[in-house]
């Protein structure tokens, strides 16, 4: 399992098992670490070394597809590519592109909470979650939303654990929304001056009737573009989309297509993987500084969220992190290549309230020791 940490004993309960264990471990305050395929246990801070990992990659089964309400309901063990394989034999998908070390469960992406390119039109995973079952620290399982979108009462713990690493409670199932196959698309990059293209990003986002699926700034090789994909359920709306598009474009600028389909990103291990959010009105600003050379950048034109990725001195990464703060944003090293260590992030303004909140949770400190977002782990991330 290449994300496994030395020394860190596998617990691979199935269902029937999987409480009793937990309770176990809680009996005995021993410290485990949620897991689903085990593919990224290397990113984020490092578990603590005694930790042990308890997976899920026995509990992979779709439980339910309700396709008329577009909603899945699905184990957290279940590998997100034979889940879509699932949902494309009804014509339809979960719209997420998250990058990736190597396969990954549906419970290990909506805890690491991190979104690619399709985020623009689907929003974020937080988003697509409406349901959610958890087994807490001691045992105890909790469930909230429903299995139909207009069904989503009671506290909100999707968005809680969404992005939680595991430091809260292992999520057993989830329930998504699920969307139409897109029948025909095109992908563009447009290239031109820097003001050129703020100017189109600015007529794009609040003036074009356009579907855009994606917007995002693009950074490589030192030059910069915007890359945008449309989607429409029939080629004539496709060709139509295509000649507003051209005619939106200001004369300097030029109009390149892509070969792109929505996938998740392999990143692979000897490359840094960063994850940076800025202000969106402040995007330009990040563009323009020489910081960003050695990274390969791609930016939400509409969220200001991104992910860069590039081979770089630790003392890089740090430089591109002051900078992000400075325009009020943030910076969170998701893999760092082997030799290299920095924090995977610091210390949030809300951290008072999201350790209470991990008091309430896990009272013994026991689910990923050192991983709680927004409070600064003890050791940096290392490879």
């Amino acid at each position: 399992m290449p994300g496994m940490p030395d020394l860190a004993p596998l617990l691979t309960p199935d269902r029937h098992e999987l409480v009793e264990l937990v309770r176990a471990l809680h009996s005995q305050a021993s410290p485990w670490v949620p897991s689903g395929l085990g593919n990224h246990l290397h990113w984020g801070p490092q578990p603590q070394i005694e930790s042990s990992v308890l997976s899920l990659r026995r509990h992979n089964q779709v439980l339910e597809h309700a396709t008329g309400d577009f909603t899945v309901t699905v184990e957290a063990g279940m590998a997100l590519s034979e889940l879509q394989a699932v949902l494309a034999e009804r014509g339809q998908w979960l719209p997420i592109d998250p990058p990736l070390a190597g396969p990954s469960s549906i419970g290990g992406v909506v805890a690491r909470g991190v979104s690619g390119p399709l985020r623009h039109k689907a929003m974020g995973l937080k988003d697509q979650v409406i349901g959610i079952s958890l087994l807490r620290s001691d045992g105890t399982t909790a469930h909230a939303g429903g299995q139909v979108v207009k069904n989503v009462a009671g506290y909100d713990l999707m968005r809680l654990l969404t992005g939680s690493w595991g430091s809260l409670a292992l999520i057993t199932q989830l329930t998504l929304r699920t969307q139409p196959l897109p029948n025909h698309r095109l992908c563009f990059a447009v290239k031109g001056s820097l003001p050129s293209l703020q100017q189109l990003r600015q007529d794009l986002l609040l003036h074009s009737p356009l579907a855009l699926e994606r917007l995002e700034w693009k950074h490589q090789a030192g030059e910069i573009s915007l890359w945008l994909s449309l989607v429409s359920l029939n080629p004539e709306g496709l060709q139509q989309q295509q000649e507003q598009l051209k005619v939106s474009l200001a004369p300097e600028l030029n109009l390149q297509p892509l070969d792109w389909e929505p996938s998740p990103t392999f990143v692979e291990q000897e490359l840094w993987l960063l994850r940076i959010g800025v202000e969106p009105d402040r995007a330009d600003d990040l563009l323009g500084l020489a910081a960003i050379k050695p990274w390969t950048l791609q930016l939400g034109a509409a969220s200001g969220l991104g992910l860069a990725t590039g081979q770089a001195a630790s003392h890089q990464v740090a430089e591109l992190r002051q900078h992000c703060e400075s325009l009020e944003g943030y910076l969170t090293v998701l893999q760092a290549p082997q030799g290299q260590d920095i924090q995977a992030w610091g210390n949030a303004p809300a951290r008072p309230v999201i350790e209470a909140v991990k008091r309430q949770f896990d009272p013994l400190q026991q689910l990923s020791r050192g991983r709680l977002p927004g409070v600064a782990p003890v050791q940096a991330v290392r490879a």
